[in-house]
């Protein structure tokens, strides 16, 4: 998560040092502590936080449970890990909804926080929940609130009440009220109102954000805070806190790339729970707060749960199923891999699954550098192909594939290397389907895995010298190094280069055909 950025690497590096020590000194230990002092405070974390969480931290290394262990650096991690747990609120908290519906769940918070926007990402959360929700337009102070909340309403495929146009016209408290009696009316089961915001905190903002609470008595008021503003996301949640009180907060703008204070410190400042994160733009950015698993995002160990979780919600059983089966036998097609990548683009983004896996971190640049768009292109390429052609790519003879090309707007490189990247992928997900292990690409067989390595290797030793008809290749193989074929480059989809197939037409053979073709 890009917010924690900075931090994770500070903190990545703080344990780096520290695993290379057998046995850690107090110094070690008080030399670790400074350091993620440092790394919190640079994150814009509050200092009386920061001091606790170091203070807690420092003293239990220094305890006799690290001293003892096998591996103390690690054990540091643990604590460390455990740690940031409890500062960020401990147990995951859920909605609490109304035993009588509707629950009514009112947002609060400063102008520009995006409170709006979230107003959508809840409604569409809660839709899918399988509960019905109605967002009310209560902002009737900022120019354009009530329009903005009914497109928002629109994208996310709920109802909205807006009996006032806003601009500054209407009785927000009285819309508020009556929004109760028309979710009752409708059988809506949620009721989100939508609040004005300010630019700062002031006596009027909370004095209207009271009255509202009073006329609605909400199951839940969320405050939603902007995690870029640092320290002033303190100072602001204390100030709603004794103003209007909240029953937990909602993270938004978890995407951004400043230094994430606002995260570590409103929940332990506060003694309210964060409920949900908004991590995007798009509606579909808005996951449940689990503390444990932020935690570990931090720490760079990855959240294997919720990158399941995604992957359940995404992809369909029958299907995956089907497609389990077909991965086993030889009947597994091109058309079979455009729906498994389409099932792929449907859990959202790829940079952000792959963020979730442990040690990411470490591959941060190659992750900026991934083109969410292959998967498109490859769509493209596969949606240009004739229906035999899915079923059977060995009909892709040279003519087939520059129609392909020109088609889906690709060039015979990049259809090529779909072409090589789909027959590795097949042969993999057999093997694996089989309960095999994998021949990777560009590394040989894997030792022991029963594909034939010995063979070769008697082979190869009775052999004095290559004779093919190719100097470079023949170079390459009298000198022991490993064919070029064997290391494929470009991306798991196919594109960007990779050795074509044998018996795929050169780059030279294309041009010509092509410009004979042109030519009739």
């Amino acid at each position: 998560m890009a917010t924690f950025g900075n931090l994770s690497d500070r903190l990545a590096d703080t344990f780096r040092n520290l695993r290379t020590k057998g046995k850690l000194s107090a110094s070690d230990v008080d030399g670790t502590v400074r350091e993620i002092r440092r790394a919190l405070l640079d994150a814009d974390v509050a200092l009386e936080v920061v001091k606790d969480f170091t203070g807690r931290v420092r003293e239990r290394a220094l305890s006799d449970e690290v001293n003892k262990a096998l591996n103390p650096a690690q054990q540091v991690v643990q604590i460390v890990n455990e740690e940031l747990v409890g500062i960020l609120g401990g147990q995951q908290r859920r909605l609490e909804f109304a035993k009588n519906p509707p629950t009514v769940i009112m947002l609060a918070g400063l102008q520009g926080a995006g409170k709006t926007t979230l107003a959508g990402k809840l409604s569409k959360w809660l839709a899918k929940e399988g509960h019905k929700p109605l967002l009310v337009a209560a902002d009737l102070q900022r120019p354009n609130a009530v329009t903005q909340l009914s497109v928002v309403a629109e994208q996310a495929g709920v109802a909205v009440y807006a009996p006032e146009p806003g601009n500054g016209v209407g009785d927000p408290v009285k819309v508020a009220k009556d929004s109760i009696k028309f979710a009752e009316t409708k059988m809506y089961d949620v009721v989100i109102v939508d609040t004005a915001g300010r630019l700062g905190v002031d006596a009027e903002l909370m004095k209207q954000a009271s009255n509202i609470r009073k006329a609605v008595n909400p199951d839940e008021v969320l405050f939603v805070i902007d995690a870029m503003i640092g320290q002033d996301a303190v100072n602001t949640a204390k100030a709603f806190q004794e103003g209007v009180d909240f029953t937990g907060v909602v993270l938004t703008k978890l995407d951004g790339d400043a230094r994430g204070g606002a995260a570590l410190s409103v929940a332990s400042v506060t003694g309210r729970p964060i409920i949900f994160a908004s991590t995007g733009e798009g509606l579909d950015d808005f996951e449940p707060f689990h503390p444990d698993r932020m935690a570990s995002r931090i720490l760079d160990l990855g959240d294997i749960l919720t990158l399941i979780e995604q992957a359940q919600s995404a992809f369909d059983e029958e299907e995956s199923r089907k497609l389990a089966e077909k991965m086993a036998t030889d009947s597994f097609t091109l058309d079979d891999f455009l729906k498994q990548m389409q099932q792929l683009r449907n859990m959202g983004s790829i940079k952000k699954m792959m963020g979730m896996l442990p040690g990411m971190g470490q591959m941060k640049d190659q992750l900026e550098n991934f083109d969410e768009r292959e998967i498109v292109r490859t769509e493209a390429i596969i949606q240009s192909m004739t229906k035999a052609e899915r079923e059977n790519p060995k009909l892709l003879n040279g003519s087939r594939r520059l129609r392909i090309a020109k088609g889906s707007g690709s060039t015979v490189t990049e259809v090529n290397g779909l072409v090589n990247r789909f027959e590795q992928a097949a042969k993999m997900m057999k093997t694996v389907a089989k309960g095999g292990m994998p021949q990777i690409p560009g590394m040989g067989p894997i030792p022991g895995g029963g594909f034939g390595a010995g063979k070769r290797k008697t082979k190869a030793k009775g052999k004095k010298g290559s004779r093919s008809g190719n100097p470079a290749k023949r170079a390459i193989e009298n000198s022991g190094a490993p064919a070029a074929e064997a290391k494929p480059a470009g991306s798991g989809f196919g594109l960007g280069g990779g050795a074509a197939p044998a018996g795929t037409p050169s780059e030279d053979e294309l041009a010509a055909l092509q410009k004979m073709l042109g030519r009739s």
